[in-house]
C-alpha cells in the first residue's frame, strides 16, 4: 500500500507504509515468536491476514483550522492542523462522511480547539462505523456552549448523513493529551451502534472500546470459541471482557460464563447483546478483573484474558498460576507484556498460539495463545 501523506511526511502514524504486505506478516510473526521462544511446546498456527487498506473501522480526528475552514485530521509539531480525510486505513464510509462533518462544523459554527493559545470548543470528532454501514459520531468539545446549536442542526446532518446512527457530546475541558471525558450527552433516540461481528451482534454505546479492525475482530472471537468448545467447560470467566466479544462467542448450553470489565458503559453494551440474542448462563459484571478473581471462592474450569497492553500484572498471574485454572485463553495486543506474564505463571504453558494482523502498515498486532497445565491430555 502507498499513502501520499506518508510520502510527503505529512503524517508517518503507519511506520511500514510502503513495505511488501507479506513481508510485515512474517516480520510479526518472527517478532512473536522470538518473545515467545522459551515455550518450545509451543505450537504456532499459521497467521491470519488482513486487508492491507480500509481496514479501520473508527477515526479519531483532531479538528483544528476555522469554523469556515476545518481540518480534520491530526496536528504537527508546531500545533497546527494537518489533513487526514483520505487517510488509505479507514473504511471508505469513514472517509465519505468527513466532508459532510466539516459542513457541519461551519453550519454549527463549532469553533476548532487551538492548541497553542488554548481556545475554542470542538477538539475531535470521533467516528466509528459498523458491518452494516451505520456510523456512531461523537464530538468531544471543551463545554456545553455549543451544544444548543448542535441540536439545532442536528436534523440537517442526519439527512445529509443517513447512516448516523447515534451521536453523542462528550465533554473534555482539559487542556492536556487526554482524548476524552467522563460526561456523555446522547443527542440521538439511539445510543448504541449495532455492531455484527462473527457469529454475535454487539451493541457498542458511546464510551465504549471495541478493535479497529472488525474482521480480524471476528477471527479473534472465533479462534477464541474454537479452543474452548474443545474442551467444553463448564464454566468460563472472561476478564477484561470489554463489550464481550470473547463471552458472547462462548456462551452456550450448560454452561456459565461471567463477563468482568471495568467500564460501565461496556458492561452496558454487552448486557444488551446479551438480551438481544436471549442467551441464558451469560452475566456480565463491572469491576476490576484482578478483585474479582481474588475474591472468587472457586475457579472456573477456564478463563480467557484480555487485557490493557500493559497485561495482566503479577497480582492476576499469581492467583492464575495457584488457583487450579486448567486452561487459559490469553489475547494480546502486546506481546512483550505477554511474555512477561507468562514468567509469572510458569506452570501454564502456552500450548498454542496465532498472530492476528489487527493493525496492517504498523508494528502492532494481537496474539491470541492458550496455556494449558500439565498433566492433562490436550482435548
Amino acid at each position: 500500500m502507498q499513502c501520499s501523506y506518508f510520502d510527503a511526511a505529512a503524517c508517518r502514524s503507519c511506520t511500514l507504509m510502503g513495505q511488501a504486505y507479506t513481508d510485515q506478516l512474517a516480520a510479526k510473526q518472527q517478532h512473536c515468536a522470538h518473545l515467545l521462544a522459551g515455550h518450545p511446546e509451543l505450537r504456532w498456527l499459521p497467521a491470519v491476514p488482513s486487508r492491507e487498506s480500509g481496514y479501520r473501522n473508527k477515526a479519531k480526528m483532531v479538528v483544528s483550522g476555522t469554523v469556515a475552514q476545518p481540518t480534520l485530521g491530526i496536528l504537527d509539531a508546531e500545533g497546527r492542523g494537518v489533513d487526514l480525510s483520505g487517510c488509505g486505513i479507514t473504511a471508505q464510509e469513514l472517509r465519505d462522511a468527513f466532508p459532510v462533518l466539516a459542513a457541519f462544523v461551519t453550519r454549527a459554527m463549532l469553533t476548532p480547539y487551538d492548541v497553542p493559545s488554548r481556545r475554542g470548543e470542538l477538539k475531535y470528532l470521533l467516528l466509528t462505523a459498523s458491518p452494516d454501514g451505520e456510523l456512531m459520531l461523537r464530538l468531544v468539545l471543551r463545554s456545553t456552549e455549543p451544544v444548543v446549536r448542535i441540536r439545532k442542526h442536528l436534523a440537517w446532518l442526519l439527512q445529509a448523513l443517513p447512516r448516523v446512527a447515534v451521536v453523542s457530546v462528550n465533554l473534555q475541558p482539559q487542556h492536556k493529551a487526554v482524548l476524552e471525558g467522563e460526561e456523555e450527552i446522547v443527542l440521538t433516540e439511539r445510543a448504541t451502534l449495532r455492531m455484527p461481528v462473527g457469529d454475535a451482534v454487539l451493541h457498542l454505546r458511546p464510551q465504549s472500546f471495541f478493535q479497529t479492525n472488525t474482521d480480524i475482530a471476528s477471527a479473534l472471537y472465533r479462534q477464541g470459541r474454537e479452543w474452548v468448545d474443545e474442551v467444553a467447560p463448564a464454566s468460563v470467566w472472561d476478564l477484561y471482557c470489554g463489550v464481550g466479544g470473547f463471552a458472547l462467542h462462548t456462551a452456550g448450553p450448560d454452561r456459565e460464563v461471567t463477563g468482568i470489565e471495568i467500564s460501565r458503559e461496556a458492561i452496558a453494551s454487552a448486557e444488551a447483546s446479551r438480551d438481544e440474542a436471549g442467551l441464558e448462563g451469560l452475566t456480565f459484571r463491572a469491576g476490576d478483573a484482578t478483585a474479582f478473581a481474588l475474591a472468587a471462592s472457586e475457579p472456573p474450569e477456564l478463563v480467557i484474558v484480555n487485557p490493557p497492553r500493559r497485561g495482566i500484572g503479577p497480582e492476576l498471574a499469581a492467583w492464575l498460576e495457584t488457583s487450579g485454572v486448567r486452561r487459559v485463553i490469553y489475547s494480546s495486543c502486546n506481546a512483550r507484556s505477554l511474555a512477561k506474564d507468562l514468567a509469572w505463571m510458569p506452570s501454564l504453558r502456552p500450548t498454542r498460539a496465532r498472530v492476528l494482523d489487527m493493525f496492517p502498515q504498523t508494528t502492532h498486532y494481537e496474539v491470541i495463545a492458550l496455556l494449558e497445565r500439565p498433566g492433562r491430555p490436550t482435548a
